[in-house]
């Protein structure tokens, strides 16, 4: 199985501006077969290049943050991940490098529900202290 090339690139950008696309359009927008694009993606998809086709929204009340977080060993930073990573209001969660060990998303109803998400965060053993952010607007 071979890596990712130039045209596997393209496609993926495309796929990123919209992955309701079809299969006709992106091979004209490639310039290649309609057979070739679904090889491309069945073969970016059992590479695990391609995780999941999913949407982005926005809510007008909807209240969407980043939080930080700090921790301390002896607890694995990839062990709180998970634990972050199950809290309702979590979209993402990274590791990162710098003063945080993690960066987290939060996308809820509510300040009172960023607030739930914080208690939660900093109840997990081997969290040290959080930091977060609301943000404002989205820039696409």
């Amino acid at each position: 199985m071979g890596g990712v090339d130039h045209i596997d690139m393209q496609l993926l950008k495309l796929l990123k501006n919209n992955a309701r696309m079809s299969y006709a359009r992106l091979a004209e927008e490639l310039g290649i077969s309609e057979s070739a694009v679904r090889k491309r993606v069945s073969k970016l998809r059992r590479m695990g290049v391609i995780k999941k086709f999913t949407i982005e929204y926005e809510l007008e009340n909807e209240v969407r943050a980043v939080i930080l977080v700090k921790t301390l060993p002896p607890k694995p930073v990839p062990e709180i991940s998970g634990k972050i990573a199950r809290i309702e209001g979590v979209e993402a969660v990274y590791e990162v490098t710098g003063d945080n060990d993690i960066l987290v998303h939060v996308g809820v109803p509510s300040i009172e529900m960023v607030n739930r998400c914080i208690d939660e965060i900093r109840s997990i053993p081997g969290v040290v202290g959080t930091n977060t952010m609301i943000i404002l607007k989205v820039w696409r």
